[in-house]
């Protein structure tokens, strides 16, 4: 709901408050204002003026020369606007005006003439075009004949306005007008409400004797109202009324259809204005529509209707979509002079179906599906006919012709102060109590503390002891409500560390590159078998099938997560996403029973797939594809961020590559596998070359010690050394670094692979394998001697093991 500041200040008195200190106070009293925002940015030096003269300009074709009236002076301004003529009233930025947008206004000269200022349109002073008449919304804005020239332009436009937008929940469908947030407001600042002036003089001749109405289906239109304004005058409506629908988010159109739509939003009742010459007929029947029956709604689109669609007919055609639309036979058009004006109450569930079936929803709907207020129907018709009479000219007939079956009854609630303090832990006085409802215009009777209370019409949310208890809670204010803490032993909430180590792998896993899927943990009878990480195969799980499966590809709970991770890589890749790079974090299900008696164990894995290209840089013509190494820095990263020693031990996994394959294993445990896909498998897939790795997140958990720790900052150098070794072909080179790390504890610090090199050189059935070592002592500067202590130690170590020799 969009609320004008100044049209709200017609009706309260707002005094000096600025729209954010009421912002303030509406959004603390329960009805949340998302934003405020001004109609159009500030401007200065920006007047009515008069065109006294317009002349087409000596050096140009599509320019005008104008002599223009701004009550102290004249200015000569050129304008090339296509509608600018003599005798206009228009807005004029003088020499030395500021617009939106920053623009600054000097005398210039155009075409070799001068010109001392600007005729602006309504873009240029800040409007939103989507708002802005169709038929000036290409040239310059012209004042109605009475705007007083010399006149500032910003309240004649209404510039200076702020928009309020009022968050309106379903409950609140009072709040829907301004009417309605003039209460609140007036009620949260003990303020009086002014209504609207809805004083009718009318002619001798009466409305029923133009027109009849009859209701054949009171269950959904318990109300229908029918008032006629003849001999009406369509031109545009006035310009603050104009101002004021656009700042509602409402293009206005013409005086008649305007005024609709400005009692629309000021008392939050729909009207339908339809040109009774056109309507052919001195009846109006409301029924449901006939099955198959078709009508022309105004936007020119044809619906098929049905017996759920409630319709206004003329006795023989339907003529509007009930509360929805109008129809295109009846519009209102320039040469209406005839009104027939439609005031009703429809039933909100009737309407909403109509806006489910047809898609128009409109304002008029929208209210309508939360209710209106049953005793302000009528009332708005006739503020509707007062309008029509004053900006149209014409004669409102006696009286009204209608079909009444409304319920206009009010609800009675029986409050008593002690049970309001009771329940909000208040101390809140029998004497506040009362102001309070005198605020909300409550009528009420009181007998000591005990309050009965006639609930307006307008509030069909107030029902029953809370919501009036409500109602005193936000006007006393929810800020003065007292606060206590819970006793008991009770804790403020929070993560476990399981859930905060989970968040943290997450987030591990997305900043070294990959992307999050969540796949199925349902698999098909061929996928159920593929890819079990070696730990769960030597369980020999049995796949829980289930009882009733929706089909076939989702009949078994998954005992690995990799085969739908790679089924999603291959939907990728055949929509042209070649280099791809998943992880997963979810459950597998795992049983040993042959026929399930109970629930199988759920075991929380991690694993991810890559394909394609892991790096690539055209400009330096860099690039790298996905390899065994990538994945397996990949987890060894894991595992350094966990702390936790990780060994990888090559090994012949089912599915997977027979030489670019290793389990995963913390101390003897496995706890995964990593690797290439096997060549076939991808094949079948429609995948390249591709690489996975998978976990046994539960296994880490396990292995996981939460233990804050820290190493100081070296501050001795580091000595570096290199070795090579000869070794036999199938020595592993892991094997090797460990022995390295385990005999230069502690001054070895760190052991890195450089090298593995095979050929010309080393002897057949050999390769040389190069390891960089960093020495470092954190106490004092190493000696050459110690060094050398060290690798010697080393050299040592793994000729003896491993029948290996230094590389000369």
């Amino acid at each position: 709901m969009l609320v004008s500041y100044n049209w709200l200040k017609n009706y309260v008195d707002l005094e000096d408050m600025t729209p954010e200190e009421l912002a303030e106070k509406i959004t603390k009293s329960g009805i949340e204002v998302e934003s405020v925002e001004y109609f159009a940015e500030k401007s200065d030096h920006v007047v009515v003026g008069y065109v006294a003269s317009c002349e087409q300009h000596p050096n140009a074709d599509k320019l005008n020369l104008c002599q223009v009236d701004v009550g102290d002076e004249t200015l000569q301004i050129i304008c090339g606007a296509p509608n600018i003529a003599q005798g206009q009233k228009v807005a004029v930025a003088k020499p030395g005006a500021k617009l939106p947008g920053n623009m600054k206004i000097k005398r210039v000269k155009l075409r070799g003439v001068e010109s001392n200022g600007m005729i602006c349109s309504l873009q240029e002073l800040g409007m939103d075009e989507k708002y802005i008449p169709t038929d000036i919304a290409e040239g310059i804005f012209v004042f109605p004949e009475d705007a007083p020239v010399g006149d500032s332009v910003v309240p004649l436009l209404n510039l200076d306005d702020a928009i309020l937008e009022l968050d309106i929940l379903a409950n609140r469908a009072d709040a829907m007008s301004m009417l309605g947030v003039a209460y609140e407001v007036a009620a949260i600042l003990d303020k009086e409400v002014q209504f609207p002036d809805e004083s009718l003089p009318v002619s001798d001749e009466s409305a029923e004797d133009y027109i009849s109405v009859e209701v054949e289906a009171a269950d959904l239109n318990p109300y229908y109202g029918a008032f006629v304004i003849k001999d009406v005058e369509i031109k545009s409506s006035p310009l603050w009324m104009r101002n004021y629908l656009m700042a509602a988010g409402v293009r206005p159109i013409n005086n008649v259809v305007d005024i609709t739509n400005y009692v629309l939003m000021e008392y939050g009742q729909p009207l339908h204005a339809f040109d009774y010459d056109r309507f052919s007929s001195d009846k109006i029947v409301v029924r449901r529509a006939d099955p198959g029956e078709t009508m022309i709604t105004l936007d020119n689109q044809e619906r098929k209707l049905n017996e759920e669609r409630l319709v206004i007919t003329n006795g023989k055609e339907a003529t509007a979509l009930a509360g929805v639309m109008g129809g295109a036979n009846t519009e209102v058009n320039n040469e209406t002079k005839n009104v027939l004006l439609e005031a009703a109450y429809f039933n909100g569930g009737s309407i909403r179906k109509t806006v489910k079936a047809t898609g128009l929803r409109s304002e008029s709907s929208t209210r309508f599906e939360k209710g209106v207020d049953p005793n302000r129907v009528k009332k708005a018709g006739m503020r509707a006919s007062h309008l029509l009479q004053k900006y149209a000219n014409g004669t409102v007939l006696s009286g009204v012709a209608e079909f009444d079956e409304l319920d206009k009854s009010e609800k009675i609630i029986v409050v008593n102060t002690e049970d309001i303090n009771k329940r909000l832990g208040t101390d809140i006085a029998t004497k506040e109590v009362a102001s309070i409802l005198s605020r909300l215009q409550f009528p009420y009777t009181q007998n000591k503390d005990t309050f009965t209370i006639q609930v307006p019409t307008r509030r069909g949310d107030i029902t029953i002891f809370e919501d009036m208890l409500e109602e005193v809670a936000r006007i006393y204010g929810y800020d003065k409500l007292p606060f206590t803490l819970p006793e008991g032993s009770n804790q403020a909430g929070g993560l476990t560390e399981r859930q905060l180590l989970k968040r943290k792998i997450k987030q591990l896993m997305q900043s070294i590159g990959l992307s999050e899927t969540l796949t199925y943990s349902l698999t098909n009878g061929g996928d159920i078998k593929r890819l079990i990480s070696p730990e769960i195969v030597e369980q020999h799980p049995t796949p829980v099938a289930l009882a009733m499966p929706m089909s076939e590809e989702h009949k078994y709970l998954r005992l690995s997560i990799l085969p739908e991770m790679l089924r999603t890589l291959s939907y990728n890749i055949a929509r042209n996403q070649s280099n791809l790079a998943y992880y997963e974090m979810g459950s597998v299900f795992i049983s040993d029973e042959k026929e399930i008696t109970k629930q199988p164990k759920e075991q929380l894995r991690l694993s991810g797939a890559l394909t394609g290209k892991w790096l690539e840089q055209p400009w330096q013509q860099e690039k790298k594809e996905v390899d065994f190494y990538l994945v397996k820095g990949m987890v060894e990263k894991l595992f350094h961020y966990l702390e936790i020693p990780v060994r990888f031990e090559q090994a012949r996994v089912k599915d997977m590559h027979p030489g670019r394959t290793a389990i995963v294993n913390i101390g003897a445990q496995k706890v995964g596998f990593i690797g290439q896909l096997h060549p076939g498998l991808a094949k079948e897939l429609d995948l390249k070359e591709t690489y996975v790795f998978d976990l046994n997140l539960e296994a880490i958990y396990g292995a996981y010690e939460n233990i804050l720790s820290f190493q100081d900052i070296p501050k001795y150098p580091s000595v570096a050394r290199d070795i090579a070794f000869i070794l036999d072909k199938e020595v592993l080179a892991g094997e090797v670094k460990q022995v390295i790390e385990e005999v230069g504890a502690p001054l070895v610090k760190h052991v890195q692979i450089f090298d593995v090199y095979q050929g010309e050189n080393v002897p057949e059935g050999k390769k040389s394998i190069a390891y960089s070592l960093l020495y470092q002592d954190p106490n004092k500067t190493l000696k050459d001697n110690e060094v050398e202590e060290s690798y010697e130690k080393i050299v040592e170590a793994v000729n003896s093991k491993f029948n290996a020799y230094v590389r000369s």
